[in-house]
């Protein structure tokens, strides 16, 4: 095989994140962004030591079990990519993805299956779109990046994830600047004004906050932009209206500076009979109803916790060791970002919880620091996982349990694989999917600490 060459072939599964499998002579080739049974045209563009990679160019016939997407951007639009499968075989295939890395890793534990998104269409609580044009030089857009693209960008103002209150938003955004013909930021010569449009909603509360980035090389009076948005005619309702300058170079949204434009700047939402208020930055599951799939899930597999202390680790705004306080002795959450320990220690005097604390800075610098031990540990790192001096020492404390949450099953089982090398076993797992339409998928699994005469006999 050669790079360039174009090929045809089926792919016969697919395995985590959206990697398809074709065999073509003996020859195992990756082609991304497809579903299993599919017939796809696709060119050679990467060759590695034990593998091919292609790229998708055209699916030649469709999978026995694909179905019409409902959404008119499915396809062109980055950010799904299972809409094509009903919801029960989108929730299979991931049960079959994070299962195949936990069995690549892990023996004699209990597979719990998978739990689904309690609904799978208009369920995501915050959206960040993007500002620019879908084709160079072409009228101003206003949604998610084109599929595999940096550039361009799709206008979703009939995106499905979310519900009718965002595209009604969205539309707005997009005409009222649109016909003043206000420029976006250019990504490659920074220059211009409007970059990214961030929504976020309290699915329980029914509170809408927006708010509007933007660069700070052009001055606009938003006094009429405000009153536009007021006016719509939304289900939900808007609390606050912001602008943030976001000067970085990176295509990031990043707070240089927040203006309040209207009420407020921030919401709140309800979680398993828990208020959290929530800023326009700080972290908060995307899918609210799921979160509390998610976090029932990982209550039920912490188990006993009366009179046990608790370390919450990569806690975020705490939404975990709330859920824990009540029947812990004491939670203490570690996390890096400063302004998710505010909001967490503003949120736990909000739902009365005071045996809760919080402490700012990175696991690797300060768990040593702290003058408690923990009886068990609750883990619930970034998508790359932890840090190997950081698991190392989170080991070292040696608790009997260990309850891992993951948003990435990859860096999950490269992390398992080291705890299990230094006195731990899985106990059981289970996968939750807080993302319908997209690859992505949430694990949780139970370790406990192996006694040493056990432990001599798995390392033999």
């Amino acid at each position: 095989m050669k790079k360039g060459q174009v090929l045809e072939g089926v792919i016969e599964k697919v395995k985590f994140p959206n990697k398809g499998i074709v065999n073509i002579d003996g020859e195992k080739i990756i082609v991304k962004n497809g579903v299993p049974g599919q017939k796809v045209r696709f060119s050679i563009n990467k060759k590695k030591k034990d593998r091919y990679e292609g790229r998708l160019i055209e699916v030649l016939e469709t999978s026995p079990i694909e179905i019409e997407a409902t959404c008119p951007h499915f396809g062109v639009c980055g950010g799904c990519l299972y809409q094509n499968l009903s919801y029960e075989d989108q929730l299979k295939l991931k049960e079959s993805q994070v299962k195949e890395l936990l069995d690549s890793v892990c023996s004699h534990y209990v597979y719990e299956g998978i739990l689904g998104s309690p609904i799978s269409c208009s369920y995501r609580n915050k959206m960040e779109f993007s500002f620019g044009d879908e084709v160079k030089d072409g009228p101003l857009a206003l949604g998610m990046h084109k599929r595999g693209s940096f550039h361009d960008i799709v206008t979703v103002d009939q995106c499905k994830i979310v519900d009718h209150d965002y595209n009604l938003i969205l539309d707005c955004v997009l005409n009222y600047f649109k016909s003043r013909n206000v420029s976006f930021y250019h990504k490659m010569r920074h220059e211009g004004y409007l970059r990214h449009l961030l929504v976020r909603k309290g699915f329980k509360t029914k509170e809408i906050l927006i708010d509007l980035v933007t660069s700070s090389q052009e001055e606009m009076d938003l006094t009429d932009f405000v009153q536009e948005l007021l006016n719509l005619p939304l289900e939900n309702k808007i609390v606050g209206i912001l602008h943030t300058l976001n000067d970085s170079l990176a295509d990031v949204v990043k707070n240089d500076g927040t203006t309040i434009l209207y009420g407020q700047d921030y919401f709140y939402e309800e979680l398993l009979g828990l208020q959290f208020k929530i800023s326009p930055f700080s972290f908060f599951q995307t899918n609210s109803l799921g979160a509390e799939v998610l976090y029932s899930a990982a209550r039920e597999y912490i188990g006993e916790t009366k009179d046990k202390i608790i370390f919450d680790l990569y806690s975020g705004t705490g939404t975990i060791a709330q859920i824990l306080a009540p029947v812990a002795k004491r939670v203490i959450g570690v996390e890096i970002v400063e302004e998710a320990v505010e909001a967490a220690k503003e949120n736990a005097k909000l739902n009365k919880l005071d045996n809760c604390e919080f402490i700012a800075g990175d696991v690797l610098k300060v768990i040593h620091e702290i003058q408690e031990k923990p009886d068990l540990i609750v883990l619930d790192p970034p998508r790359d996982g932890i840090h190997p001096k950081a698991l190392k020492k989170i080991i070292e404390f040696n608790v009997d349990r260990i309850v891992y949450i993951s948003c990435k099953p990859t860096s999950l089982v490269r992390d398992l694989q080291v705890l299990q090398e230094n006195g731990y076993k899985v106990v059981k797992g289970q996968a939750i999917d807080m993302f319908p339409g997209t690859y992505h998928v949430e694990t949780v699994v139970l370790m406990s600490r192996v006694e040493k005469q056990e432990c001599n006999k798995i390392s033999k």
